[in-house]
């Protein structure tokens, strides 16, 4: 501890922070910290500390020292839910493929150095710091991703974090373990929608979950506290009207709470002419479809890789018959066009073509329209445009990689060369590399749900700024290591409207 420039020893003897091992422990982390983890802090400048800053610093030590003096070390062999997940691996599916994920990076480790020293084999760790999660995928998931791997490469047992719940083929495995559960449900959906995918062969898919261990009543007192801050925190939910005391006002408090913590649709979206995910709108509609006629799997395999159809256009207001063009742009975004039959652009809503390109299994396929190459072609065209008008890279202005780039990048003007005492260099240097990812890759689905989430609740530009920055040091803002190489509009698939008869 340092005191007007010197060291001041602390008021303690062995077996408190004054013991010798500990002090080299001490300066073992120290270390560490200043080098391995410096990018995981924000360091600040040396005259933040002051002689009281060092004394409050001290009263925290010693209740640390406190703790770890009553509880002792940390034991492994003690940790009831690591034996628990080593039965699991070793016992209940001693043969099977297991994907366990875990929030935390350091979580992870910890589960791979104590389940090897289980002597669990075959076992390999993806994080946000590995070198290559997707050589980590295909080693664990060969056949789905078309790769050949060597007995002495493969991998049976795939420790995780979110790093590998988008973006990756890994139904080889039939069995999700959850070591810790996300905040937002989608998070679980996204990870067994890893293994729940085509090509799938197992009858049925096992989903682990490991939950606290004082059940559903230490829940409920979580979200009784999650409550609470909300009430201290207005903009967690965008306005203060939910937080009278009348009866109706904590009714509808508790419903808002409710719907934010289960995700209920339509909670989170964007606006109605916003970002749609169209990627998991297609996904959840072929569940739906296979579900009911499993025999369409082989069917759908086998159509060539541009397909076009065509059907009536039910009797609807602004409806005209026309082309719907799905098309995946240079810059990896996808997008929808609606273009009637005169070459206009019929709407702008990405979720308004989506819903018009809804038919039953019993619709009937109609000829394809004189004009529907030409048609199709006017809707790339709009597409490409309409990206350039509205963002560029960042694809739509309403969207939230859009939102969140044009507000940290006007909050970084701002800044410009000034500096508080509690932003560094380091901190201006993240804020303009998280610009140049934002502006270059396409956001995670996890990102995007993210910054959905907190730009429909009235986000302020400061913590905007501070969620970005965490995402991007925690490598979970962008795709940077997927992206293709693209150099031309990719066309997904079109089809034509037919005016009703």
């Amino acid at each position: 501890m340092f005191k007007g420039g010197r060291l001041r020893k602390p008021p303690f003897g062995k077996g408190g922070l004054g013991d010798l091992n500990l002090k080299n422990r001490a300066a073992a982390i120290d270390a560490s910290y200043r080098s391995t983890y410096q990018k995981r802090f924000r360091w600040l400048p040396s005259a933040l500390f002051k002689p009281e800053l060092a004394e409050d610093l001290l009263k925290d030590a010693l209740a640390l020292v406190e703790i770890l003096t009553q509880c002792g070390n940390w034991n492994p062999q003690q940790d009831t839910k690591l034996a628990e997940l080593a039965r699991l691996i070793t016992e209940q599916h001693p043969h099977d493929k297991l994907l366990i994920f875990t929030q935390f990076a350091d979580t992870a480790a910890y589960l791979a150095k104590q389940l090897q020293a289980r002597n669990v084999t075959q076992l390999a760790l993806a994080t946000g710091q590995s070198a290559d999660p997707t050589e980590l995928a295909r080693r664990f998931s060969p056949i789905s991703n078309a790769a050949t791997v060597t007995a002495a490469d493969a991998v049976r047992v795939l420790i995780a974090t979110d790093v590998l719940s988008e973006g990756q083929n890994l139904q080889d495995c039939a069995i999700v373990v959850n070591y810790d559960l996300p905040w937002a449900i989608i998070r679980l959906i996204q990870r067994a929608g890893r293994v729940d995918r085509i090509g799938q062969q197992a009858d049925c898919i096992r989903c682990y979950s490991f939950v606290p261990a004082d059940g559903v009543e230490r829940i409920l007192n979580l979200r009784q506290r999650v409550r609470e801050r909300l009430n201290q925190n207005a903009e967690v939910v965008g306005s203060d009207e939910l937080f009278f005391d009348d009866d109706a006002k904590v009714l509808a408090q508790d419903q808002a709470l409710r719907d934010l913590y289960t995700e209920k649709s339509g909670i989170l979206d964007a606006d109605h002419d916003g970002e749609v995910d169209l990627a998991s709108y297609a996904f959840q509609i072929w569940k739906n479809a296979t579900a009911a006629d499993p025999s369409l799997v082989a069917k759908i395999e086998n159509l060539p890789a541009v397909v076009y159809a065509t059907k009536a256009q039910p009797r609807r207001i602004n409806a005209p018959p026309g082309v719907l063009v799905y098309t995946r742009t240079p810059q990896g975004n996808d997008a929808l066009a609606w273009i009637d039959d005169t070459g206009a652009a019929v709407t702008q809503s990405q979720l308004t073509i989506l819903q018009a390109a809804e038919c039953t299994a019993d619709t009937v396929a109609l000829p394809r329209v004189e004009q529907h190459h030409d048609l199709t072609k006017l809707g790339i065209a709009h597409i490409l445009k309409e990206e350039q008008r509205f963002g560029g890279s960042l694809g739509r202005a309403s969207g939230a990689r859009a939102k969140a780039y044009e507000r940290l990048k006007r909050y970084r003007l701002n800044v410009g060369d000034k500096r508080d005492l509690l932003m560094t260099d380091d901190e201006v240097r993240c804020m303009d590399r998280t610009l140049e990812t934002l502006l270059r890759y396409p956001l995670f689905h996890s990102a995007l749900d993210t910054l959905n989430r907190q730009l429909r609740t009235g986000i302020s530009d400061q913590h905007l700024v501070d969620l970005l920055l965490n995402l991007q040091r925690d490598e979970r803002l962008c795709v940077t290591h997927t992206l293709p190489e693209q150099q031309e509009p990719q066309l997904i698939c079109t089809l034509g409207l037919c005016a009703p008869d």
